[in-house]
């Protein structure tokens, strides 16, 4: 049987490579010239930094299963995750942090820890069809929901903050856990690394080329792409379904009109190099307080050593934003010069001088926008055409987009196929 799979993400990547295990003949196209998708990296002195930072919990058992079976090292520890309120970094991070959280009276601490506890535990069916917005405010209570958990939807999902579906936040609580774990080395060896293992057995992974158009043509499947036109039995496409329909002409309207839907924002990271410590010890920042500009600021040489990175202090300046934003036009010189005097509210000795590279980097179709009737919309794996499978982040629902969740989709997919 001979697939073709469009997209080389992770998902795109896990299935192809064990299809390819299987001895299936399989071709993966990507439109990016390097292997991941929006897990890729990028080189900086001899390691792999991620173009938008990643890690991964200890609940990630696909992940970390994947990881060890292909020979690679996850380094685990316990950063320090903060939020920036009232200009001030107050760590939460754990359940004694919260209890320990000074911006909140004790009794909304006990209340908001109850809320946490309530959730962690429930099943996410029994909270189907409410907004995370309004069961918040009311459980946790105004003033601690809006000092903390608000600011947090704002910097995610912008005006859309109150849309958003109890679920997916029941599982950001779920998943996460206090340890974090790190690829050592970079997580573009894992894409790396499964490149060549589809490609010694037999499969081809075509990097830089753009998928025009798919067709079915006498009961076969031909992709027309930048690189040329190829045939095969089966197409398996991971991209967003609203790409996928664009390519695929043939996909029915009633199907167009039940899965073609919703929206999604692009992702935005501006990574600065420093030649010294931005914080302390802070890994990982929520900014709750208003008017900055962007949602998070990830200081990953807390997490990892600056030696991996020829002695740079790599920070990011992270963002979820609407594709039509101007922040997606401006140049990397532009969105630097708005965000340092940001930067100096939050660290009022930083200067700019202190910057020694900088990158940018941006992804459409990033954060899909998990409305309460979002789960109504999550395409099946078989599509109305026979031999189109689909599979991509809409379906890990109420899980977030993640590498963990992206590979174990291929993995159910691939079973579904072959057994």
């Amino acid at each position: 049987m001979q697939y073709a799979l469009l997209g080389g993400g992770a998902l795109g990547l896990m299935a192809a490579y064990r299809l390819a295990q299987a001895g299936q003949a399989v071709m993966v196209f990507e439109q990016e010239k390097t292997a991941g998708g929006l897990a890729a990296g990028f080189r900086v002195g001899d390691s792999w930094l991620d173009k938008f930072y990643h890690h991964l919990f200890r609940s990630d058992k696909t992940a970390i299963k994947i990881i060890e079976e292909l020979g690679l090292q996850l380094d685990w520890h316990r950063p320090r995750t903060v939020s920036l309120i009232n200009g001030t970094f107050e760590q939460l991070d754990s359940p004694l942090t919260l209890l320990q959280f000074k911006p909140w009276r004790i009794d909304e601490r006990l209340r908001v820890a109850a809320v946490l506890a309530f959730l962690k535990l429930a099943n996410p069916a029994w909270l189907e069809g409410q907004t995370a917005d309004a069961w918040l405010r009311h459980w946790m209570g105004k003033r601690t929901y809006e000092m903390l958990f608000e600011p947090l939807f704002i910097g995610k999902f912008g005006a859309l903050h109150d849309r958003i579906a109890l679920p997916w936040f029941w599982a950001r609580l779920h998943d996460r856990t206090t340890q974090l774990g790190y690829l050592n080395g970079g997580f573009q060896l894992l894409y790396e690394r499964l490149v060549e293992g589809i490609c010694a057995r037999g499969g081809k992974v075509l990097l830089g080329t753009r998928v025009e158009k798919v067709e079915q043509i006498a009961g076969r499947w031909q992709v027309q792409s930048s690189q040329g036109d190829w045939t095969f039995d089966r197409v398996i496409s991971t991209l967003p379904t609203r790409l996928t329909c664009r390519l695929i002409p043939a996909l029915p309207p009633e199907y167009r009109a039940r899965y073609d839907w919703g929206q999604a924002y692009g992702a935005h990271c501006l990574i600065l190099a420093l030649d010294r410590k931005l914080t302390n010890t802070c890994y990982w920042i929520n900014i709750c307080d208003r008017g900055y500009p962007f949602m998070a600021m990830v200081e990953h040489t807390n997490f990892r050593s600056p030696a991996e990175y020829g002695g740079r202090h790599l920070v990011y300046l992270g963002n979820y934003r609407a594709m039509d934003d101007p922040l997606f036009t401006m140049s990397k010189e532009e969105v630097q010069a708005a965000f340092i005097p940001h930067l100096q509210r939050i660290i009022p000795t930083f200067q700019p001088e202190w910057i020694q590279e900088s990158w940018m980097f941006k992804a459409p179709f990033a954060q899909p926008i998990v409305t309460t009737d979002y789960h109504e919309h999550i395409p099946p794996s078989h599509t109305p055409l026979e031999g189109l499978w689909v599979a991509n982040m809409f379906q890990v629902y109420p899980h977030d987009r993640g590498q963990n969740y992206s590979l174990e989709l291929a993995e159910r997919l691939v079973k579904q196929l072959l057994y």
